[in-house]
């Protein structure tokens, strides 16, 4: 219609009244009082009786703010019916997510789609393997697998009428929103984006932290592992150099002086190509910051040998293993925690017993059996005692917890390492799975020979020995 306005096609504009024109009232005044007039457009309002070739139009102004006002109502009390589902843990998104279909039985409840839940365990696998999203993308357009948008409209959960051109055309940023999705662990997530307000409809991400996440709503397709694998793929995101190459260490090297990242340095010999700490490599940082360098073969090789070590002996004598990754956890000793469960047990039994003890000689003091002030001596003794205690309890309490959870990350780890029988070439997947980070020292030349400290830290056990 102000198209047609524009181009000298409409003379009159006619409306049941102004809150059927518009709600906002700063467009609609622009629209009535300015553009109109501009245009010699005669604008009618029915109920409200505006009529713009007539001077009694004093109060309109005033109608259209009201007007807004009740937009602004209806905006709020709907965004309060919202907030109440959500945080009472009741799903909100309308179109399920890919891989999903809704319960017949209950919309707001998540079935398996048994054709796409497939494709997303496969994405997962094939970033596993060492895939970007790119070359994910690539190999799924490939294949002719459609995209999660024409597949949600051809099984009626979706209705949008502009799906693009190629039913086939994956890009990279849907396949890195699948990879980022905790809601293929079975978790439901809610307030995830929200209006900018109710003039503005577009959507803005929300901090993880304003976010709410409801655990087990609906069955999971991906595990646990395989997502926190991904998730820290990911956090190295590796892109192919000028050779070509997508290096499988990127994001796990770090300098042990400055703490930066180790980056890449391709060269045309590859017995050349290594990493360098990123702090010395660029001005001005570099003056900050000693050279921390090891050629791409000598840290594939020590990885290689220290993996194949670690796995032979995990199937060999896991026993043996435990107790080497023990040696680096304090008070880890079967006798050590025997001991401690003893001290936390008699702490807490006289920690009780003061409190009766007080409870008496409260008693005592009120029955005027024993003074105020003998009262007042005995409880601050008692009351030092017990928060003397209240502070053993704690710590005890805290350090077997903390042995019970290295025992159980300690067989974790082992779960893992007895997975392989030896490990011939290290992959992206391998690596994430068995190393959090490495850690190289600057070159020690002591001995007349350049020898470079490499420290591995493992998944859920640090480093050994």
């Amino acid at each position: 219609m102000i198209g047609d306005i524009e181009n000298g096609k409409v003379s009159t504009v006619i409306v049941k009244d102004m809150s059927r024109f518009g709600r906002d009232y700063l467009k609609v005044g622009y629209y009535t009082e300015v553009m109109f007039a501009e245009h010699g457009v005669h604008f009618i309002a029915v109920n409200d009786g505006v009529d713009s070739e007539l001077e009694s139009n004093d109060f309109t102004p005033i109608r259209n703010l009201f007007n807004e006002f009740y937009a602004k109502d209806c905006s709020k009390k709907i965004r309060a019916v919202w907030k109440s589902k959500g945080s009472a843990g009741e799903r909100l998104a309308a179109v399920p997510v890919y891989g999903y279909i809704k319960d017949p039985n209950n919309p707001r409840h998540l079935l398996i789609d048994e054709e796409a839940a497939p494709i997303v365990q496969r994405i997962f696998k094939m970033c596993l393997s060492g895939m970007g999203p790119s070359q994910i993308a690539r190999t799924l357009e490939t294949e002719k697998v459609l995209r999660p948008s024409y597949h949600l409209n051809n099984i009626g959960m979706n209705h949008r009428t502009d799906l693009g051109k190629n039913p086939y055309g994956w890009s990279c940023s849907v396949v890195a929103a699948i990879l980022d999705r905790i809601d293929y662990l079975g978790h439901t997530v809610n307030f995830k984006y929200q209006s900018k307000s109710y003039k503005c409809h577009t959507a803005v991400k929300r901090p993880k932290d304003e976010q709410m996440i409801f655990c087990n709503t609906h069955e999971p397709i991906i595990s646990q592992e395989d997502w926190d694998m991904v998730q820290r793929i990911r956090d190295g995101r590796r892109r192919k150099n000028s050779t070509g190459k997508v290096n499988k260490f990127t994001g796990l090297l770090y300098c042990a002086d400055c703490g930066a990242r180790l980056y890449y340095h391709a060269k045309p010999n590859p017995n050349n190509c290594h990493f360098q700490c990123g702090t010395y490599s660029y001005p001005p940082t570099k003056a900050e910051c000693s050279t921390h360098y090891i050629r791409e073969v000598v840290i594939e090789k020590i990885v290689l040998d220290e993996l194949n070590k670690i796995i032979s002996a995990a199937n060999i004598d896991s026993n043996a293993l435990l107790e080497i990754i023990s040696k680096r956890n304090t008070d880890i000793s079967e006798k050590a925690a025997a001991k401690r469960k003893r001290e936390l047990a008699a702490a807490k039994k006289r920690y009780d017993e003061l409190d009766r003890l007080f409870t008496k000689i409260y008693e005592d003091n009120a029955s005027g059996k024993i003074s105020d002030e003998r009262f007042s001596k005995m409880s601050a003794i008692y009351e030092a005692e017990q928060a003397e205690l209240s502070k053993t309890i704690s710590e005890y309490s805290s350090a077997l917890t903390e042995q019970t959870n290295q025992a159980q990350n300690a067989k974790k780890f082992m779960n893992i390492a007895k997975k392989y029988s030896q490990i011939t070439e290290l992959t992206p997947q391998i690596l994430r799975e068995f190393i959090e980070k490495i850690v190289v020292h600057a070159p020690d030349r002591s001995s007349g020979r350049r020898v470079v400290q490499v420290d591995i830290h493992y998944n859920f056990i640090g480093t050994i020995g």
